[in-house]
């Protein structure tokens, strides 16, 4: 049994280099091998070789919170309700529990607020003051079929509008036809755009066809500049799956030892439960380590996971299970 606090709750910034990319390396993915039943077994057994109980699955839910990406992207998303989100994004967690487990003066609060372009503006005033970030989808999310230029125009108006995090959809048709020169220099371009926002860039894995061309396409958006690699939209039928996972984080890994730089991983899409963050944290503490339970390095992409975390934080303080009407998210 696991029994340490994984962290502190605090979410100050850690000091590492910003990815700067390098030039296509086709070498360092191109004979890329990937055992199929090793990848789905050693997933499996992450979760089923140890467990987090009591005030330690407390401490880790807590950090959950801290590395979630609130998100709301919803065809009928109005100011209103990313003002609501931004709320709970600022106060995640009711009172009275914060109390109970000696946390009110913590200063918890959620990594980032994910929107729309649109949604932006509404959400940095609505976050002024509190140092959330707020993120946004651009480049035709959820699909990225929309010409080259467009996209770009509409990562500039998300940054214009105070965007600090861009969540870029790759055209999957590169990874399929093995375009990787293409691939790199839309991205590379999408770098350039963000300036100095942070890149994350969605691959919608369960529309890559394999695991080798995630790997190959994960090394691929390193090169090209990502800050992050993302699993999915959340559109897609497939999305966050640990074995997907898995294979992303350990190109991660490979793209920093050959080069020093330490790349942020988010998975999105079915990440409901509490018990699932506490899955994904154990992953990227066992493959990467501590320094990626931290924002700066990990996200969850969730608009209902919080609900259920905070339902399990009130059945350690009280014993009981509460409805979920108890845990509102807006």
């Amino acid at each position: 049994m696991i029994q340490e606090h994984p962290v502190d709750i605090s979410t100050a910034a850690l000091v590492h280099k910003r990815n700067s990319g390098t030039g296509l390396e086709p070498t360092w993915f191109e004979d890329a091998r990937i055992n199929l039943s090793a990848a789905e077994r050693r997933a499996k057994t992450l979760t089923t070789r140890r467990s987090v109980k009591k005030e330690w699955q407390a401490a880790w839910l807590l950090k959950a919170i801290t590395c979630m990406d609130l998100t709301t992207l919803a065809g009928d998303d109005t100011p209103g309700r990313v003002k609501r989100l931004c709320a709970k994004a600022k106060n995640p967690v009711r009172e009275d529990l914060l109390e109970a487990l000696e946390m009110a003066n913590a200063g918890l609060t959620v990594g980032a607020v994910c929107v729309y372009p649109t949604m932006v503006p509404h959400a940095v005033k609505a976050l002024a003051g509190s140092n959330i970030p707020v993120a946004s989808v651009a480049t035709g999310f959820p699909a990225g079929l929309t010409p080259l230029k467009q996209r770009l125009d509409e990562i500039r108006y998300a940054v214009a509008e105070g965007a600090r995090e861009i969540d870029i959809v790759i055209t999957r048709e590169h990874v399929l036809l093995q375009n990787w020169q293409a691939l790199y220099d839309e991205v590379k371009q999408m770098r350039e755009a963000c300036g100095e926002a942070h890149l994350k860039t969605i691959l919608a894995t369960g529309e890559l066809g394999n695991f080798r061309n995630v790997y190959k396409a994960s090394m691929v958006c390193m090169q090209a500049g990502a800050d992050f690699i993302k699993t999915s939209t959340g559109k897609e039928s497939v999305n966050a799956t640990l074995p997907v996972s898995l294979i992303m984080v350990r190109a991660a890994r490979d793209y920093g030892e050959r080069t020093g730089y330490k790349i942020g991983f988010k998975p999105a899409g079915g990440i409901r439960t509490a018990k699932d963050a506490l899955a994904w944290l154990i992953l990227m503490k066992e493959e990467l380590g501590r320094e990626w339970l931290e924002p700066e390095l990990f996200r969850f992409g969730a608009s209902s996971l919080l609900g259920d975390i905070e339902r399990q934080l009130e059945h350690h303080v009280t014993g009981r299970y509460s409805a979920s009407f108890r845990h509102p998210l807006a």
